[in-house]
């Protein structure tokens, strides 16, 4: 292997940000911080529009209540919360699928980490998203 040395720049140049500000605005993040906190979170909470669609949103006439089914994804990650020391971690959600259906367990992922400001935030997404 061959050893390469790279001169030290004092300056570097921030090519693109994209802010969790930007992904609220552009619906990339669904803000549900106020149920959050009903379900006793303490820290904003935000799910990925993938994630809220596949566990919480619902249409009329689908027999389901999009309310309800916010309360139980959040109630599910507080629970597993409280017994993880992991700023990640996987936690269960039964759901009935899209369409009706039997309803199922699937996983999402919660993730603890610096807001725009470096505060807490918690985002909530699918297992492969980042």
């Amino acid at each position: 292997m061959q050893n390469e040395t790279y001169e030290s720049n004092d300056s570097l140049e921030i090519i693109y940000t994209y802010t969790r500000a930007q992904a609220l605005e552009d619906g990339v993040l669904i803000d549900v911080s106020d149920t959050a906190r009903e379900a006793g979170f303490k820290c904003p909470v935000a799910l990925t529009s993938a994630a809220y669609a596949d566990c919480v949103e619902w249409q009329a006439g689908d027999h389901q209540d999009e309310k309800g089914r916010l309360w139980d994804v959040l109630n599910m990650c507080r629970i597993y919360a409280r017994r993880s020391d992991q700023p990640m971690m996987f936690f269960p959600v039964c759901r009935v699928p899209r369409g009706g259906g039997k309803a199922r367990d699937t996983r999402l992922k919660s993730v603890i980490g610096p807001g725009d400001h470096f505060e807490m935030v918690i985002t909530i997404m699918l297992p492969l998203e980042d």
